[in-house]
């Protein structure tokens, strides 16, 4: 049974089914339960971050996956209106630059706008509050791309990347098309030669998959310490 102050965040998903009894299965609750909050697309986010933090041992910030970057805005506004809110010091939010950086900070802002929260004026700027807003835009403000781009520039070193490289040359040689998202493509290669390579890119952190103490991970390790 929902309490008062229960959100659910995954605005963007339909309700599962079971596939042997036929009953709904209705999506996970969120709480308030942390004085930082971190507002992040998915659930590979979630996770992959959720590690992170615990590597870094911020045991203060709670992570929460809103089913998507369309759904960032509409979290934000309903989040700001429950009664716990106002003892959150700090709120963070992740998102993809995708093709274009500038307007997924736009985007951003603009869902903080809508939600009456401080917004800053740029990603890695954290504003006044209450709460203390940071922004930070993935694989960096002025790359496009993803989470994956930044794991894949983590993992830059291990000789398996070449293998992974010469497995994407061979396709062009072939005249295969390559995939529309490649970064997500190659780490879903590179995480095949792990010893459980049916890991998504968020359980795989929680196995150490990722180097954590890499210099490509600063940029979000000095994010999260903002906080």
């Amino acid at each position: 049974m929902r309490k008062p102050g229960d959100l659910i965040l995954g605005l963007g998903k339909s309700p599962s089914t079971c596939p042997r009894c036929g009953e709904v299965i209705e999506r996970p609750v969120f709480r308030i339960e942390k004085p930082k909050l971190l507002i992040v697309e998915g659930k590979d986010e979630e996770t992959f971050l959720g590690a992170f933090i615990a590597h870094l041992g911020l045991a203060d910030i709670q992570v929460a996956e809103v089913g998507g970057k369309k759904n960032i805005r509409p979290a934000l506004k309903a989040i700001a209106k429950e009664p716990p809110f106002s003892k959150v010091e700090a709120l963070g939010v992740t998102r993809d630059a995708d093709t274009d950086p500038s307007a997924a900070f736009k985007s951003v802002k603009a869902a903080l706008a809508a939600a009456g929260l401080p917004s800053p004026k740029k990603p890695l700027h954290p504003v006044k509050g209450p709460p203390r807003v940071n922004v930070m835009i993935l694989p960096s403000s002025d790359r496009k791309g993803a989470l994956e781009d930044l794991c894949l520039e983590a993992i830059g070193r291990d000789p398996i990347n070449t293998c992974v490289d010469e497995f994407f040359d061979c396709l062009q040689e072939k005249d295969l098309a390559l995939p529309k998202k490649l970064s997500k493509a190659k780490v879903r290669v590179f995480l095949s030669s792990r010893q459980n390579p049916t890991l998504p890119l968020g359980l795989a952190a929680l196995k150490g998959y990722w180097p954590f103490d890499n210099a490509a991970f600063e940029p979000l390790m000095k994010f999260l310490k903002s906080l």
